[in-house]
C-alpha cells in the first residue's frame, strides 16, 4: 500500500490534458482556451454614445451655447450622416456618434425650444458619454490567454468580439461500470441477497456538480470475460472509466484482471486510508481508470479525494476540495497506520464528527458538508484542536 500523499502525487504526475477540441462559443464555458484569442477589429468599431441624449460638437456649442437639434440616430442605425457644425442629433444608447460630433449630453439635463437645444450641464466635458472606438479591445490585441477559464463573462466578451468558435481543453466523457450480481434498480423489489445499486447515482450527481455532463452508465455481472470486453469498448470511446466494486481480492473481484487484461497499465491499487483502501487507478494512453470500491462511502470519498484531482488535470485545470484548518467540537480516536476520512459538518466555526463513519453507510455522507482527514500517524485527536477539513462542493 501506499500512503495518502504519494497517491495523489502520483495523479499529478501521470495524468496528462485531453487534446484540445474546437468547441462553439456556447459550448465553451467553464473549459480553459488552449490558445490565444486576438481581437479581429476594433471594440467598439466606431464611437458609441452611452446614454441617451443628444450628440453634439463641444467646441461648436462652447462658442454660442445654442444648437439646432436636427434628426436623431437609434442603435442601429446603418450609415454615417456627419453632423454639420452648430448642430445637434437626438441619439440613443448604444447608438454611432456621428462624424462631426465628439460629446454627448443626457437628456435630463437639456431643455428644447423652438429646436434650440438648451444644455443644463455646466460639468460637461469634451468627450463626455462617449465611448471612444477601440476603448474595449483594438484590433490585433491579445483578448485571452491560453489557458484562461472560460468564465460566463469570458464568453460575453469573446461573443462581443464576434468570435464563434475556439480551442479549448475538454472536459472528459465518463463511463461508470457498475459490478456485483447482488445489485437491483431502485424502483424495483428488493429480493432475498440483493441490495439496491445507489453508487451510480451518487457518481452521477457529482460529475454533474463539476460540470461533467457525458456520462454512460453500464451494469456488468461478476464474469471476467464479460467485464474485460466491456471495458475493452469502453477503452476504445470513452476518457475516464469509473468501475465500482471489484477491487478487492475477493473470489468475484475482476477489475484488476479485467484491466490487465486490457492493456491498462497500473499506477497504484490500494492506499493506507479508510475507507476506500482498495482504490486502484491506472491508465492506457490518454484514457484513465479508476476502480472505486463497491462500499457507498468508499466511493464517494475516493471520488472526492482524487477522481476530482484526475478530472481537473484531464481538463488541463486546478481542482480540488477547498482545505481549511478548522476546531474540532467532539475527540476522536484511532490506531495508526491509516488515515481516515471522516464525514463531519462545519458551521463555520468548528466541525463535530458524525456518527455512522462505515464505509456501507451513506446516512452521515448526506448530512455531511465536509470530509475531515486525520493522518496516518494520529492516534487522538482532543475537542478544540485543529483539523484539516476538505470542504464537500454545494
Amino acid at each position: 500500500m501506499i500512503s495518502v500523499e504519494e497517491a495523489k502525487a502520483i495523479i499529478e504526475k501521470e495524468i496528462i490534458p485531453l487534446s484540445p477540441v474546437k468547441k462553439n462559443l456556447q459550448d465553451a464555458a467553464g473549459k480553459l482556451l488552449a490558445e490565444d484569442i486576438y481581437a479581429a477589429l476594433d471594440i467598439p468599431a466606431y464611437p458609441q454614445s452611452s446614454m441617451d441624449g443628444y450628440a453634439f460638437s463641444f467646441n461648436a456649442w462652447k462658442e454660442d451655447r445654442k444648437l439646432t437639434v436636427n434628426g436623431e440616430i437609434a442603435a442601429g442605425h446603418d450609415r454615417d450622416i456627419p453632423l454639420k457644425s452648430g448642430d445637434a442629433v437626438r441619439i440613443f444608447t448604444g447608438a454611432a456618434v456621428p462624424s462631426g460630433a465628439d460629446t454627448v449630453v443626457m437628456q435630463e439635463k437639456t431643455k428644447i425650444s423652438n429646436g434650440i437645444l438648451n444644455v443644463e450641464d455646466e460639468n460637461l466635458a469634451l468627450g463626455a458619454n462617449v465611448r471612444p472606438k477601440g476603448s474595449e479591445i483594438r484590433a490585433g490585441e491579445r483578448a485571452l490567454a491560453k489557458l484562461s477559464f472560460l468564465s460566463p463573462a469570458a464568453i460575453g466578451f469573446l461573443a462581443g468580439l464576434g468570435i464563434k468558435e475556439l480551442n479549448v481543453y475538454p472536459k472528459p466523457s465518463v463511463t461508470i461500470i457498475v459490478t456485483g450480481n447482488e445489485l437491483q434498480v431502485p424502483g424495483n423489489p428488493l429480493q432475498y441477497g440483493q441490495v439496491y445499486e445507489s453508487n451510480s447515482f451518487a457518481l452521477t450527481a457529482a460529475l454533474h456538480q463539476i460540470g461533467i455532463s457525458a456520462i454512460d452508465i453500464i451494469h456488468a455481472d461478476d464474469k471476467l470475460d464479460e467485464l474485460t470486453a466491456i471495458l475493452n469498448d469502453c477503452l476504445q470511446n470513452t476518457d475516464l472509466v469509473l468501475l465500482t466494486g471489484g477491487i478487492s481480492v475477493g473470489d468475484y473481484d475482476f477489475v484488476l484482471r479485467a484491466s490487465n487484461n486490457c492493456g491498462v497499465e497500473q499506477l497504484f491499487h490500494k492506499i493506507k486510508q479508510r475507507p476506500g483502501k482498495p482504490l486502484y487507478l491506472g491508465k492506457k494512453d490518454e484514457k484513465v481508470v479508476f476502480g472505486l470500491p463497491g462500499n457507498p462511502s468508499s466511493v464517494l470519498s475516493c471520488f472526492y479525494q482524487y477522481v476530482i484531482t484526475a478530472i481537473g488535470k484531464m481538463c488541463n485545470q486546478r481542482a480540488a476540495l477547498e482545505i481549511k484548518r478548522v476546531p474540532l467540537s467532539n475527540s476522536f480516536k484511532k490506531a495508526a497506520g491509516l488515515t481516515h476520512f471522516l464525514k463531519g459538518y462545519y458551521d463555520g466555526d468548528s466541525v463535530t464528527l458524525l456518527n455512522a463513519q462505515e464505509s456501507y453507510r451513506l446516512s452521515s455522507f448526506a448530512r455531511a458538508n465536509c470530509l475531515v482527514q486525520i493522518n496516518e500517524e494520529v492516534t487522538a485527536h482532543p475537542v478544540g484542536e485543529l483539523v484539516e477539513i476538505h470542504l464537500l462542493p454545494t
